[in-house]
């Protein structure tokens, strides 16, 4: 295997930080970058690059997206083989709340990452795309081939932009990209403002939750190691292509498998070891009801097969989140 020097944007978020840990391990060389901003506690985006500063194949730079003459400079002193870009204002609801937020990061961001690609002969950009962009789509499963120009939210807006910005550029400079479409990732280290994580902070300090819809939602959860298993191939493969196809595609990375969110209460309950009470609350503005991922694509093409059942990976997540609690706990 070719060891490769890999940008990854959004380092010390969730995915950026499981994916780098992984690059890392397969002997790459990565560079990270993040605006570190307060979106969420920024101590557990610390802790993060903390495990990743270990190895001295990583390099990291505190860095806004936005920032043209920034990028212009990290891809000027830096020669990328591979850029994943991950790095995003992300969250559904609060893009209701801070548009400019979304378009900063998500569009400008975007555009300084293509740009920065297109100038310096980088050979493959993967980039996250999201679930949301299926918006008000009612079939089920979600298919790649399934129109997407009905988002419900701005979020979902942002990132159906990224696919098309990313198509435009893989049209006019033969930019080979590929953009996945995340379905409800959640695991250890995982984001405070998931649903998962904010039921396990409220079900442990005894404050009731709220599920939206009267409880009649389902997500397509899927675990943090299967999404990293796949980028790893991904990352790996350069896009294949003829000189009359534009190098762009996009795939699904979904577990294939919808579960309630009241299941997903119930084995916080089991693992946490600890009763929750619910409110269960109308359908909130930007809401899907259901997400469900066809993943035959994705399989076809890179072997995707999720093994981690909900179940346990909720136990894997409580696991850790109680450990970190605790630890938190003792260093006050």
């Amino acid at each position: 295997m070719v060891h490769m020097n890999i940008l990854i944007t959004g380092a010390a978020g969730f995915v950026g930080f499981h994916s780098a840990k992984r690059l890392l391990s397969r002997g790459h060389r990565i560079v990270g970058v993040d605006n570190l901003n307060s979106y969420y506690d920024v101590r557990l985006k610390h802790e993060r690059l903390t495990h990743l500063r270990g190895n001295t194949r990583f390099e990291f730079h505190e860095l806004n997206l936005a920032d043209r003459d920034g990028m212009r400079e990290l891809f000027r002193t830096n020669s990328f083989d591979v850029v994943l870009h991950l790095g995003a204002q992300a969250g559904v609801r609060y893009s209701i709340e801070q548009p400019f937020a979304y378009i900063d990061s998500n569009v400008v961001g975007m555009l300084s990452v293509l740009e920065g690609c297109r100038h310096s002969g980088v050979k493959h950009l993967v980039y996250a795309s999201s679930s949301s962009v299926y918006g008000a789509n009612t079939k089920q499963p979600f298919s790649i081939e399934d129109r997407t120009d009905d988002p419900v939210s701005l979020y979902a807006a942002t990132k159906k932009s990224d696919e098309l910005m990313c198509r435009t550029y893989a049209h006019l400079y033969r930019l080979p990209s590929t953009g996945l479409r995340f379905f409800t990732v959640y695991g250890p280290f995982g984001r405070p403002d998931m649903a998962y994580y904010k039921f396990a902070d409220a079900i442990t300090a005894g404050r009731a939750i709220d599920v939206y819809n009267h409880g009649n939602m389902k997500r397509d959860f899927t675990y943090v190691d299967d999404i990293v298993d796949c980028i790893e191939v991904i990352v790996e493969r350069e896009p294949s292509s003829s000189k009359d196809a534009t190098p762009h595609r996009v795939y699904n990375l979904g577990n294939n498998r919808p579960e309630r969110v009241l299941t997903l209460v119930g084995l916080l309950e089991e693992h946490l070891g600890v009763s929750a009470r619910v409110n269960l609350l109308p359908m909130q503005p930007g809401d899907v009801e259901a997400t469900y991922a066809d993943i035959e694509a994705t399989r076809r093409d890179f072997g995707f097969a999720p093994k981690v059942s909900l179940s346990v990976g909720i136990q894997k997540f409580a696991e850790w989140y109680l450990a970190r609690r605790d630890g938190l706990a003792a260093s006050r």
